[in-house]
């Protein structure tokens, strides 16, 4: 069985982040990189498929910067065997990062028999890739997953909709998964997991390889900035009783004119 899953590396959520010096994009020389938290649970639902899978391999596949490879590293000290690195922009828009995720699957020589994805990034939360790469595929694919299992090369997967509610489908390999919160625990890569996987395979491919061009980006970010800065907030004193009166009639009209709350 040849189980892909593709993973993202995302700035940490308390990194500092601001634009660049053309707005193009934000300044990535002072990020600390991490691997987006939605694709740990993916990694995780991989591992699991393989240990139940005798003969079962996984690969890593990532879009974006060469400068760090974090994430890739990450995984494959976790358990999985190998990884593709596809060199871009990090900014590279949704169809052109599902295109170059497609071509590396394919240039990898293997036949997925199922992709395990995170349902989303964090950082720009477009939840476009996971459904781009199936279609350019053809395969069926599931969302939202927080629930799955495999026997024979089905599978059952609980996926979470609107209410509290679960959805139950029934697909059969090959087969797209994008997992939430909640489908497993993802394990911590261990300190021998750390020093195996130095000596793993990573292939690095340029977008050419992949058959990614110019043309096929049809989204370019501009104008990055950061929000505005909250005003101050606004204090009252109203400890003596024969104010309150005026101070309360003071913050409702606040509220109505400058906050527009009420």
């Amino acid at each position: 069985m040849n189980i892909f899953v593709c993973i993202k590396q995302v700035p940490d959520t308390e990194t500092k982040v601001t634009p660049n010096s053309d707005g193009s994009y934000i300044e990535t020389s002072s990020i600390k990189w991490i691997m987006n938290p939605y694709d740990e649970f993916a990694v995780e639902q991989a591992l699991l498929t393989k240990a139940a899978n005798a003969g079962a391999t996984v690969t890593v596949v990532r879009v974006g910067g060469v400068k760090d490879t974090e994430a890739l590293r990450t995984a494959l000290a976790m358990g999985a065997d190998e990884a593709i690195l596809v060199e871009s922009s990090d900014n590279l828009d949704s169809y052109a990062t599902a295109k170059a995720i497609k071509g590396a699957i394919e240039k990898s020589g293997k036949s997925a028999d199922v992709i395990f994805t995170g349902k989303q990034a964090i950082d720009d939360d477009c939840l476009q890739v996971p459904q781009l790469v199936a279609q350019m595929l053809g395969l069926p694919s599931v969302s939202v997953v927080v629930g799955c299992e495999e026997a024979g090369g089905k599978y059952t997967l609980k996926r979470e909709v609107e209410g509290g509610a679960l959805e139950v489908y029934e697909v059969t390999s090959p087969a797209l998964i994008a997992c939430n919160k909640g489908l497993n625990s993802p394990r911590y890569a261990s300190l021998p997991g750390i020093m195996k996987a130095k000596k793993k395979p990573l292939a690095q491919h340029s977008l050419s390889d992949v058959g990614v061009t110019d043309a096929d980006v049809r989204v370019k970010y501009s104008n990055f900035q950061l929000p505005p800065e909250k005003p101050a907030g606004k204090k009252f004193e109203a400890m003596d009783e024969a104010v309150q009166a005026s101070v309360v009639a003071d913050v409702v009209k606040l509220l109505r004119e400058e906050a527009k709350v009420i």
